[in-house]
């Protein structure tokens, strides 16, 4: 089963993004969230999500509602830290999820880096995007995504391990390495 994300004047976009405080919709069966949202139940149970990967250092303290599969990678959110081990996995997970027709909710404390990173893996691997436009589909659906330079770095690697070319560039600026994508806006930012 392949997302179901429409393409409009090129791009991609999610069916139907979602306000910030709940849980984002990317596609069909892939929501993105913090983690204050992962952990009520009834946005849970509201979005039918059956699968939840919680991407942090600290695994949920209560139980999932019934029915709810949980899944966690303890990955902490550091340019250091070795989020691609878990790229392959997640992506085949959410697939899985959605062959079942369930739903699955990615987040990590923020939903900004570490579960929006893995959504995007999951959009390159398994719906045939390049990494540019998994970003703008994941960035649609809950748009204050900003992974962090580490992991943007090992997105860059990973699609080029995937399609053998790359839709993004990892340049130097004045705060450092970043994509390609982000150049732009930091040529515009202006001290405080």
């Amino acid at each position: 089963m392949k997302a179901n994300i429409r393409r409009t004047s090129g791009s991609m976009q999610p069916l139907h993004p979602a306000g910030l405080s709940g849980l984002c919709r990317v596609t069909d069966h892939l929501y993105l969230s913090n983690a204050r949202a992962a952990n009520d139940a009834s946005k849970l149970t509201g979005n039918d999500i059956t699968c939840v990967i919680n991407v942090t250092e600290t695994p949920r303290g209560s139980a999932p509602p019934p029915g709810v599969r949980y899944i966690h990678v303890p990955v902490s959110d550091s340019p250091a830290a070795r989020l691609c081990d878990h790229f392959d996995a997640v992506a085949d997970e959410i697939q899985a999820a959605a062959e079942r027709s369930g739903r699955t909710l990615v987040h990590c404390n923020a939903g900004v880096s570490r579960s929006a990173a893995l959504c995007m893996v999951y959009l390159m691997k398994h719906c045939a995007v390049t990494l540019l436009e998994a970003h703008d589909v994941v960035k649609a659906g809950r748009p204050v995504v900003r992974p962090n330079s580490g992991f943007w770095r090992q997105l860059v690697q990973y699609e080029r391990e995937l399609r053998g070319c790359n839709s993004v560039h990892m340049v130097a600026s004045s705060m450092g390495e970043i994509p390609d994508i982000y150049e732009a806006q930091s040529r515009n930012m202006t001290p405080l």
